[in-house]
């Protein structure tokens, strides 16, 4: 479903990342993991267009998104959800949700679709009327990732979904994520969260400086001595 060969991003003469090559699969779940400025999120950019690569190739579904712009990306059938949700504070929740849906084709399934996000997320059909910014952390990261699904993606990019979340709320969206992939909709997810990101991920990734220094399925990377010391602090 995607495919990413020999990609190379620069920030002015500082190179982020460094001839990548990455595939995920129809239906995946795939776990792009490393330390902060590995490059995880530079490369969720350069899939969306809001970085332009100096060179190396993206393709979703066999078609090459290199010319097209974030706009167009996000109608072939890619969400990305950045970290921390930017959520529009000052709108409701149903507000938030909504503005996932602005694009006319999703615009005239959006109560259909916010249906599934409240069957997803209970407490968002019993809070619509409510400010996002009065919710708390795990509500908001919960409103974001419904807002994402709102345009009926194919492929959901999310970056750093555990970030600052009780360790109670992390098991549950970890468990919505594995949920979404049974449903058939394919995730790269870029986490810090290391074992739980590999106990739902089917195969993973390590950047490293903005090389891939390892991949191989999740088991495999669970048991492998370097990301146990470096990664799950054994």
């Amino acid at each position: 479903m995607l495919s990413i060969e020999n990609l190379n991003c620069f920030y002015g003469n500082v190179q982020a990342l460094r001839d990548v090559n990455l595939e995920v699969s129809e239906g995946e779940v795939v776990a792009l993991l490393g330390a902060n400025g590995a490059g995880k999120t530079t490369l969720l950019n350069a899939i969306t267009g809001i970085v332009t690569p100096t060179s190396g190739e993206i393709k979703f579904q066999d078609e090459s998104l290199s010319s097209l712009r974030s706009s167009e990306i996000i109608d072939r059938g890619i969400a990305y959800l950045p970290e921390g949700g930017r959520l529009f504070p000052d709108m409701t929740i149903r507000e938030n949700l909504e503005l996932g849906a602005y694009k006319m084709k999703n615009w005239k399934n959006r109560n259909r679709v916010m249906e599934y996000i409240f069957e997803l997320f209970p407490k968002l059909r019993e809070r619509q009327k409510q400010f996002a910014r009065t919710m708390s952390g795990g509500e908001r990261q919960m409103l974001a990732m419904g807002r994402a699904l709102m345009s009926e993606p194919k492929l959901c990019l999310f970056d750093e979904l555990s970030y600052g979340l009780a360790p109670i709320i992390v098991t549950e969206v970890f468990r919505i994520v594995k949920m979404l992939s049974e449903q058939g909709i394919t995730v790269l997810l870029v986490e810090q969260n290391v074992h739980q990101s590999l106990e739902i991920a089917s195969r993973a990734y390590v950047l490293e400086n903005g090389n891939v220094a390892l991949s191989g399925s999740s088991e495999s990377l669970l048991d492998n001595e370097y990301v146990k010391k470096a990664y799950l602090g054994m």
